[in-house]
């Protein structure tokens, strides 16, 4: 069995008879279990048959459970709802989310407390992962912004810096760009992406992840900067083939520009127009007005905290 499998097994034959209040059940936050990317080696270590228990405010309960359930260890935390996402996210779940809040949630704890599963709900906690399944529309689309012109200024620098025999200068530049295109992909078909040890799994199992991954591998093994080039423009097509099959635009046409006339091809097409021209929110319109950063993940080594979010958002309308 998968380990959110046994944690449901765990949570309706031993929890669940001790729980005698109105209270909701879930396995959420950390594990490669809640991601569903477990296997033998996640059993090393904090693999545990656990629950999160959430109870109404002002109500104390402790649950005794055996010390082991299906051979591991078990784990039972207990809180309310509301002071729960406040931990993880440091937002008020009765309050509404505006676009500052969804740019400074990292995408990897929202994909981590939309993933998983609840196994009982009285309170409500469904509710509120369904506010937090995906970005709004606008929001959206200023990530897809951020993200392509992340692309746009590297795109001649893998030939620019090849030119020079700077081999590996260009390598490196080839590997964000390619990290860069698979963020767009889970962008474009509306998938948070974890954090790194199951980004590339994650990725193998977006719909565009099978004809994806031979492009950009093959930007990863090229021995020149001409090999990586032209590797990239494959990888820069089929990425903007996506964002027309998802049809957010009128279908854009691609053509090859060269960035300052320098002798160095790169697929492309109108992406930030397209996309800017259906935002209609006037905060993401005030924030579009600036060059587009993205959301948190930019920043995620320097303030990781829930409580964190403050400064960030303070940031963000400093802007």
């Amino acid at each position: 069995m998968s380990g959110l499998e046994i944690c449901e097994r765990f949570y309706s034959e031993v929890v669940r008879p001790l729980v005698g209040v109105p209270h909701s059940a879930a396995l959420l936050g950390r594990g490669s279990e809640v991601l569903g990317f477990d296997d033998e080696m996640s059993t090393d270590h904090n693999c545990e048959a656990r629950v999160l228990l959430f109870v109404e405010d002002g109500v104390e309960l402790r649950v005794e459970v055996p010390e082991t359930f299906a051979g591991r260890p078990t784990w039972v935390e207990v809180h309310t709802v509301r002071e729960y996402f406040r931990q993880q996210f440091g937002f008020d779940v009765d309050s509404e989310l505006t676009p500052g809040d969804w740019l400074t949630f990292p995408e990897s704890i929202l994909r981590q407390h939309t993933a998983g599963g609840v196994f009982h709900d009285d309170l409500g906690l469904e509710a509120v992962r369904d506010r937090l399944a995906y970005y709004p529309d606008d929001v959206w689309r200023y990530l897809m912004i951020a993200g392509w012109w992340r692309v746009h200024p590297e795109m001649n620098l893998v030939g620019r810096s090849g030119y020079v025999g700077d081999e590996l200068g260009s390598a490196l530049i080839g590997a964000r760009l390619v990290e860069d295109l698979m963020r767009l992909c889970f962008l474009m078909e509306r998938t948070y992406a974890p954090y790194s040890k199951w980004f590339g799994t994650a990725f193998g199992r977006l719909s565009c992840g099978p004809a994806m991954t031979p492009l950009l591998r093959a930007v990863g093994q090229a021995e020149t900067w001409q090999q990586r080039d032209a590797a990239l423009q494959a990888a820069y097509r089929a990425a903007g083939e996506l964002h027309n099959r998802i049809g957010i635009s009128e279908p854009l046409e691609f053509g090859m520009e060269r960035l300052f006339g320098r002798p160095f091809d790169t697929v492309w097409g109108d992406y930030i127009g397209a996309l800017a021209a259906g935002i209609k929110d006037p905060e993401v319109l005030r924030l579009l007005e600036h060059w587009p950063v993205g959301g948190i993940d930019r920043v995620r080594d320097l303030l990781w905290k829930a409580d964190d979010r403050r400064q960030l958002l303070g940031l963000l309308d400093s802007r």
